[in-house]
């Protein structure tokens, strides 16, 4: 009997297209020798891979390992497929244990037998992976934004299918937005997700890809990558500067200046009696007649 609590954790939308009429019915398929519905033992080269499947790298190691454990003990969870056509299926999920048994030369798998349209078989296989698959980081988060984008959830609806809070889903999209550079070093294992957190609230890429490397390189903890972040992200507490006004006199001899230039002319000083006198001109002809008005000449 399934447990009632995973049932839950899968969401009502997974579940009705699991138990449906017209994704698990129980009459003759087409090719007359399987059920659909029901588990039968399908030729491996008669399954096509699923060309929705969102994780995309298989440890070679930890395959051999599975591969190892189904020569002895056999395919202890079927993996799911549609029908095509005629002698002819389609991995919804399992891509793993598919890949294990053609490693292990078996030359058929138990197999769950159902009908999805490309949409259902999309979410099927997300969100089969999600809850099932060791992904790593950025895989979780492409299923969970694919989930998002290519099937129509809300992030309310992902969280009942997944069983995970909307503030994790958040988490985990919100990596998607660190330079590619760093996603591949999230994904090779390098850093962990609370480094790549921690360098979410950083917008340049050149400065996420140099401290991801830090983190590496250093071996820096969590809080570690925290304080570097923090400290990047301080503003410089700008000095205001104390504006002086100008006496009298002086704004007659900036008005005097405007007059004679015949364009915009700005003159600062501060308490030292340091300053600047700009005068500003539109095009080469202006700057020309300026010059010209001083005393000196471009040619």
């Amino acid at each position: 009997m399934m447990n009632s609590n995973k049932k839950r954790a899968l969401g009502r939308g997974l579940d009705a297209i699991l138990s449906s009429p017209e994704t698990d019915i129980t009459s003759k398929d087409i090719s007359g020798e399987f059920v659909v519905g029901a588990i039968a033992n399908i030729p491996i080269d008669l399954i096509e891979t699923n060309p929705f499947q969102p994780r995309d790298q298989f440890e070679l190691d930890s395959l051999k390992e599975l591969s190892h454990s189904i020569k002895e003990q056999g395919i202890i969870q079927p993996i799911t497929v549609r029908k095509i056509g005629y002698d002819k299926y389609q991995l919804i999920s399992g891509e793993r244990r598919l890949r294990a048994s053609k490693l292990a030369g078996l030359k058929d798998i138990p197999a769950y037998i159902r009908i999805a349209n490309d949409q259902q078989m999309l979410e099927m296989a997300l969100v089969e992976n999600i809850q099932r698959e060791q992904l790593n980081s950025i895989e979780v988060a492409i299923s969970f934004q694919r989930l998002l984008d290519e099937c129509n959830l809300t992030q309310e609806q992902l969280s009942e299918r997944v069983g995970k809070n909307r503030t994790t889903i958040s988490n985990f999209i919100r990596l998607l937005k660190l330079a590619p550079e760093v996603q591949v070093i999230i994904r090779d294992g390098q850093i962990s997700m609370g480094h790549a957190r921690a360098l979410i609230s950083i917008e340049d890429a050149l400065t996420q890809i140099a401290i991801a490397k830090n983190i590496i390189t250093k071996d820096l903890s969590v809080r570690d990558t925290e304080d570097i972040v923090r400290n990047l992200n301080k503003q410089p507490e700008k000095k205001s500067a104390k504006q002086v006004e100008l006496p009298e006199p002086l704004k007659v001899s900036k008005n005097k200046l405007a007059y004679i230039f015949g364009t915009k002319v700005d003159l600062n000083r501060n308490e030292k009696g340091k300053g600047s006198i700009v005068i500003s001109f539109k095009n080469d002809n202006e700057l020309n007649r300026i010059l010209t008005l001083m005393g000196e000449t471009t040619e």
